[in-house]
């Protein structure tokens, strides 16, 4: 293990509901009105469902020294055949925020979904004003491509979306 790896990924399991969700709850003010993350078992069960879907990853930033969830990291939408694309979604718990955890566990991520899920391309939608969302997405060599009026509804509201992307950097095509 080098220097860097503070943290690793690994699927979210039934196992991990308690944790998770008094993670979610603790976070609530970080994450408002950026996203709408699980915070009931109801909703921690529906996220756990669409995480057993093809279409979707769903995966835990953890800590190497204590096992402790960090964040989370969501792969949605996933596009198989000649698009191999897919979206992010990603938030970091509110003890563990600029510590540089989401940026070690987002360029894990950007391993994973290009060389083990063969993908070419993610995106990233981020509201204009989540200037630590877009600052992340940079440092981990994301490029801007432009906004998206009323992209996503969240908290009540259609709001608009910067959109990142990051590619494969492998030079072969592999649909």
């Amino acid at each position: 293990m080098s220097a860097e790896a503070r943290v690793y990924l690994r699927p979210v399991t039934r196992r991990d509901r308690q944790e998770f969700l008094a993670l979610m709850q603790q976070s609530r003010r970080l994450h408002e009105p950026w996203i709408q993350p699980p915070l009931s078992s109801l909703g921690f069960h529906n996220y756990l469902a669409r995480t057993h879907r093809d279409d979707h990853e769903g995966l835990l930033v953890c800590c190497h020294e204590s096992d402790a969830i960090a964040g989370v990291i969501n792969i949605n939408n996933i596009i198989r055949g000649s698009f191999l694309s897919a979206s992010l979604g990603y938030y970091v718990g509110a003890p563990f925020a600029g510590r540089g955890y989401m940026r070690e566990g987002l360029e894990l991520v950007k391993r994973y979904a290009f060389h083990e899920l063969g993908l070419h391309r993610l995106e990233a939608n981020i509201q204009p004003e989540n200037t630590a969302s877009i600052a992340l997405v940079k440092r981990c060599g994301f490029v801007y491509e432009g906004m998206s009026p009323d992209f996503l509804y969240i908290a009540g509201k259609w709001r608009d979306h910067a959109r990142w992307a990051a590619y494969d950097p492998r030079p072969t095509l592999h649909p």
